[in-house]
């Protein structure tokens, strides 16, 4: 392993931790708050990249298109919802069925496979291309993401101590409770989808910007990078990060952590076809932490 070109491609892999960053903040709302486990992720990144550069090459300023794509995504997250809510669809199902949708409508959307968009014909707010040198620091993705990521999260800790916002934890941690607290749980599902779904979609945006193109599947596996990031983050500091804004935090720092350690592993000669493999490994590893600690201090709780 050349440590030289390790450390080299360090700046990328931060760089895509922190853009994942986002994705994973969307996830750790349907999957820890509202207890959710939605699977139509892919199908929203996909969107998100899909809108944003459509919109992009119609000659639209390139905040309304990220905005654009925010807004596909939560339309998409509210689809999600209604199927779970309105139809009494389960959500696992219901994100699979959105999801499954989602790749016609994305095809249509591009009007083919793929479409390039180039740093030098727009002026795109970041770019791999910009970690090369010779750009001001705030193109540079590593502080775009940052603080991008920075926004979001104080923007959210706002939101989730507001009076609708702790009343979609309170459905997530007690449905049946809160239900008869004379909560709408069902409002606030579509709600949390429609959050949910938007950041996954902006982080969709993010991406084809800094990848330079829009594919039909770049979203393919990402919500396995979001569950790693979301557990990653939870089995290191939930100890620590006892706040919620640290714990949206940590998220991200898994995410960090997360394409650390692929990068890792691909310069110490990992096949790059074996990656999906290793990552379902790391997501099994991280999500047995838990039940081995319970096994290990309280055996019996376990058991029962």
């Amino acid at each position: 392993m050349d440590i030289t070109t390790l450390f080299s491609a360090m700046p990328g892999a931060i760089s895509q931790g922190m853009m994942w960053g986002i994705m994973a903040i969307g996830v750790f709302i349907t999957y820890k708050i509202l207890d959710i486990a939605d699977l139509s992720v892919d199908g929203t990144v996909s969107l998100g990249a899909a809108v944003f550069a459509v919109m992009l090459t119609k000659g639209q300023n390139i905040w309304l298109c990220m905005l654009y794509a925010t807004l596909a995504g939560m339309a998409a997250g509210l689809v999600t919802g209604l199927f779970h809510t309105l139809m009494g669809i389960p959500a696992i199902l219901a994100g699979i069925i959105t999801q499954f949708g989602l790749y016609s409508i994305n095809l249509k959307i591009l009007g083919g496979s793929n479409m390039t968009i180039s740093n030098r014909t727009y002026d795109l707010i970041e770019s791999s291309m910009y970690m090369k040198g010779g750009y001001p620091f705030y193109k540079w993705p590593v502080f775009v993401f940052g603080v991008a990521s920075l926004v979001l999260i104080i923007v959210l800790y706002w939101f989730f101590g507001t009076e609708i916002g702790a009343s979609v934890r309170a459905t997530g941690c007690n449905p049946s409770m809160s239900r008869a607290q004379g909560i709408n749980t069902d409002r606030n599902k579509v709600l949390g989808l429609m959050l949910s779904n938007g950041l996954v979609a902006l982080s969709g945006a993010l991406l084809t910007q800094y990848q330079g193109f829009a594919d039909i599947n770049m979203g393919r596996g990402s919500i396995v990078i979001g569950l790693a990031a979301v557990i990653i983050g939870e089995a290191i500091f939930s100890r620590i990060f006892r706040n919620f804004a640290l714990k949206l935090t940590a998220s991200v720092i898994g995410a960090i952590i997360y394409y650390i350690v692929i990068q890792l592993v691909l310069q110490m000669g990992l096949n790059a076809n074996d990656l999906k493999l290793f990552s379902a490994l790391v997501v099994a590893l991280f999500l047995g932490v838990p039940y081995w600690n319970c096994l290990l201090y309280t055996s019996d709780a376990c058991r029962r």
